[in-house]
């Protein structure tokens, strides 16, 4: 068994960010990546300083490609489908079935996500239906935007989203607004559809029961998040409930309940775009290697 001082679980743009700051210092790093970013589908990233348009696809293979430059990392395209041990003796189990062992473990597996059941909406996940206005807002152009109720963060949403376009709030019988709510998102200039939706067609068109139809530049929902995978829970690993969904729970060095398991990125923090993934895996790689110089500490 291959033994490394660290494994980073998810090859992702923060896992990328963490063995970045680890493979600098050094350390012997591996990167095991299932290849299935949450990002896939979108054609361009925004509001990634130096990458403002670029394609997510381009930011990734450019990243690897840069980590691989260091003679210090190891690369492995699989699923991690077992973890287990503690502090300087953890193993892991590729779905190829290999194990490796490691001193410290990063998870930066990403989040599923739990969308509304609107037929339509999960092939435009991505595409035409966004869950961050500053990433996707502004080439609406201003635009008619639809948001598809789908939990209370929606509220959140449609008062927002204002800032990029005219706004319909397609409730959907996922929310009930009360008499503050309502006069709150009226002053916003939000327009409040209750009939529930049949499905979407085209690039953002929405089918209400009945028939009547309701075209938009782009649609906003909000997705329940979960680890991608259950290996933190497995691991012990105590989650936290934020009104976005589930998430690892870590401390201000990114440090989980599990001593030597570290988490960053989406999976371990609220809310979700490139940029503050990047910063996450970056802070939490270079608290890792703070570890293994301080284990003490």
């Amino acid at each position: 068994m291959n033994n490394y001082d660290v494994i980073v679980v998810g090859g992702s743009y923060a896992g990328m960010a963490a063995a970045l700051q680890l493979v600098r210092a050094r350390r012997n790093v591996l990167v095991i990546d299932a290849g299935k970013r949450r990002n896939r589908a979108a054609s361009h990233s925004h509001g990634f300083l130096s990458q403002d348009g670029a394609d997510p696809d381009v930011i990734a293979s450019t990243a690897r490609a840069q980590l691989e430059a260091y003679p210090t990392l190891s690369w492995v395209d699989d699923l991690v489908v077992k973890a287990s041990g503690s502090r300087d003796a953890f193993v892991v189990e590729r779905a190829g079935g290999e194990t490796y062992g490691a001193r410290r473990l990063v998870l930066a597996p990403g989040v599923s996500d739990t969308l509304p059941d609107v037929k339509g909406l999960a092939e435009r996940w991505g595409i035409s239906v966004f869950h961050c206005p500053y990433c996707h807002g502004y080439e609406l152009d201003q635009g008619q935007i639809g948001v598809i109720a789908a939990n209370t963060m929606s509220i959140h949403q449609a008062q927002l989203l204002p800032e990029w376009g005219s706004v319909t709030f397609l409730t959907n019988d996922a929310v009930e607004l009360d008499e503050p709510t309502l006069q709150d998102l009226f002053a916003r200039g939000v327009i409040v559809e209750t009939t529930p939706i049949d499905r979407i067609e085209g690039h953002a068109d929405v089918v209400l029961a009945g028939g009547r139809r309701l075209g938009f530049a782009g649609l906003f929902t909000a997705s329940k998040n979960a680890p991608s995978t259950p290996i933190a829970e497995e691991l012990g690993c105590a989650l936290a409930e934020t009104p976005m969904g589930t998430q690892i729970q870590t401390s201000e060095t990114k440090e989980t309940s599990v001593a030597g398991v570290f988490a960053c990125g989406d999976a371990a923090r609220v809310p979700h775009s490139v940029s503050l993934a990047v910063a996450d895996g970056a802070w939490a790689g270079a608290q890792i290697h703070r570890s293994l110089v301080w284990p003490e500490g």
